[in-house]
């Protein structure tokens, strides 16, 4: 089995020129064949030009066409990796489950938790290196966001489109969260695993510590980054473009406070680390420092190699195309044009 890919695959976006030339083509015919109407009538411009011909133009421009597309082809650098080896590299498992609740949107943090989370997370992947990554998302219920993987491109598409939306149910369960991350790993990753949770910490909803405790049990280690400063702060809301900010039943502004206690709980039960984030850092590189720290096991993958050049195959065809376009006339050949190879 061969695996195909383009070397530079971004030239691959001149063929939209393709589309374009045809419509030129069809309005130039169009206009060229009203022109001929006005001249008179059909089948007197045909008896005064007997040797023109309506289908070589159009098949002179089909083999320009192909001719071209062959050659962007080419410049793209179409390759086949013929060898298929085994490459071994060493990292850890790390899946983060990242708060989405309505309470992150508050700005004691700016210019708010989530953004600033999402920020963090971002810088993070950038320093990950021969790990695999994964992302949940939770509020009222934890979803997966992204399966754990080794493209840290993807990674950061999908973190991108998180925002306290994505998931219908507002509250915080840290830990369906954890529940969700623990099973989520690879099965015959024989390494170390490890959940980061970033959340504000005010869990209502279940057992955040005892999942902890479970995840610990099985080998994975669950780390807290508190988002929120003590005093906490308002969530604010847009009506109309105003901004105002989410109240209680009495009137009174609601204030989000970072639940520290709780956080820590759950680290010290998942064999883990807390951390708060502030204005000035998150604290993810505390915590990446300490993942470095894990014993890293070796990961197996399948790559291609020795990738071999295919272009010259597409400029030969362009060549020939273009050699033929040269030869092919639009006018029909006066001594081969009564030749009836069909009777």
């Amino acid at each position: 089995m061969e695996m195909f890919r383009f070397a530079h695959i971004e030239f691959l976006y001149a063929l939209a020129i393709i589309p374009v030339l045809i419509i030129l083509f069809w309005i130039t015919r169009r206009s060229r064949r009203k022109a001929l109407e006005r001249f008179g009538q059909k089948d007197a411009v045909k008896q005064l030009m007997p040797n023109v011909s309506n289908s070589r133009p159009v098949l002179k421009f089909i083999t320009w066409l192909l001719a071209i597309s062959s050659l962007i082809v080419a410049l793209a650098q179409p390759q086949f990796g013929s060898k298929l080896k085994k490459e071994k590299r060493k990292g850890v498992e790390l899946i983060i489950c990242l708060d989405v609740s309505n309470s992150m949107l508050a700005e004691d943090i700016q210019p708010n938790r989530l953004e600033r989370a999402k920020r963090a997370i971002s810088q993070l992947v950038d320093r990950l290196d021969n790990d695999k990554i994964g992302l949940i998302v939770f509020a009222g219920d934890a979803y997966t966001q992204l399966p754990i993987t080794t493209d840290y491109s993807s990674a950061k598409l999908f973190l991108n489109a998180v925002s306290t939306k994505i998931v219908p149910r507002q509250g915080t369960a840290i830990g369906a969260a954890i529940n969700l991350a623990t099973s989520s790993f690879s099965p015959q990753f024989k390494g170390n695993k490890a959940i980061i949770v970033i959340t504000d910490g005010e869990n209502h909803e279940d057992d955040a510590v005892g999942a902890a405790k479970d995840a610990a049990k099985k080998g994975i280690s669950v780390y807290t980054v508190g988002m929120g400063l003590p005093q906490g702060g308002p969530i604010p809301i847009y009506k109309n473009g105003q901004k105002d900010y989410i109240k209680d039943k009495s009137g009174n502004v609601v204030v989000t406070k970072l639940d520290e206690k709780m956080l820590q709980q759950i680290a010290a039960a998942g064999n883990g680390v807390y951390v708060r984030a502030n204005n000035a850092q998150v604290g993810l590189n505390t915590l990446f420092n300490q993942i470095n720290k894990l014993q890293e096991a070796e990961i197996e993958s399948q790559v291609y190699s020795d990738y071999e050049d295919q272009f010259q195959w597409f400029i030969g065809f362009s060549v020939f195309l273009l050699l033929l376009d040269f030869v092919l006339l639009e006018r029909k050949n006066k001594y081969l044009k009564n030749i009836k190879l069909f009777g």
